[in-house]
């Protein structure tokens, strides 16, 4: 009988999985809009972060990369930020395979769900990474290289103590209007009406971008329903989008 496969081999042979943030020097971690917890994963998500994490997902370098090498296909790339249990990223890159989806998660159990699904269709076009997006983008990514941003439902620490932990800031939303090409977008999604209206007040006001709607956008039909989209209108809450380009 196999010997099951647990998460301590897949980490004794991928150490690079439980590596998600860049510490300061002073070793205080800063305030995230993330708070890791714990979650058993399946065999298949265990075999698939032994078995696929080198085919599939990216590591952290350390350096500025070219990020169009990270895909067998040189093609524009677009970044999801929090891709959740994935079930929309998917759909995107298997449905837009003009482009390259680089997804950037820092919960193991949809980055290694997620990562059992590109290995089984095989996607050229779709690679993941565990990290903290903000550090990725400062480090790693070039300035004007990023065709788009996916943030599709953020955390929205409604706690008004907690507003500091929220991901659209004016100083991330600069720094995502940096990394965008020139006619790049920032696609945001939230069911959150006061969270919706902080970014909405946080994108007018980054130099560079370009609101293309009067306000909040219209649906865009290309967008698969998320598990978070779901319970927000079971809850009655209104799903609202947002369309910012880089003039």
């Amino acid at each position: 009988m196999e010997e099951k496969t647990t998460l301590e081999q897949v980490i004794a042979l991928h150490p690079e999985i439980n590596h998600i943030e860049v510490r300061p020097e002073d070793n205080r971690r800063q305030v995230k809009s993330f708070v890791l917890r714990g979650q058993k994963l399946g065999t298949r998500q265990l075999e698939a972060l032994r078995d696929s994490f080198d085919e599939y997902a990216i590591k952290w370098t350390g350096t500025r990369t070219d990020i169009g090498s990270l895909f067998p296909v040189r093609r524009p790339v677009v970044i999801e930020i929090g891709f959740g249990m994935g079930e929309s990223t998917i759909r995107i890159a298997k449905e837009h395979p003009d482009l390259n989806f680089l997804g950037i998660e820092v919960f193991l159990f949809g980055f290694s769900k997620l990562l059992y699904r590109i290995a089984d269709a095989d996607l050229d076009n779709l690679r993941i990474m565990r990290f903290d997006a903000k550090d990725v983008l400062q480090v790693m990514v070039p300035d004007g290289s990023v065709r788009g941003f996916h943030i599709f439902f953020p955390d929205p620490w409604p706690k008004k103590r907690h507003h500091n932990r929220r991901l659209i800031q004016p100083q991330f939303a600069s720094l995502l209007a940096s990394k965008l090409e020139k006619g790049g977008y920032i696609y945001t999604v939230t069911d959150w009406e006061e969270y919706a209206q902080q970014m909405l007040d946080v994108l007018s006001a980054t130099p560079g971008l370009t609101n293309r709607f009067d306000g909040y956008a219209d649906h865009v039909p290309w967008r698969p329903e998320t598990g978070f989209e779901r319970k927000g209108l079971e809850q009655n809450h209104e799903i609202r989008e947002l369309w910012f380009e880089k003039r």
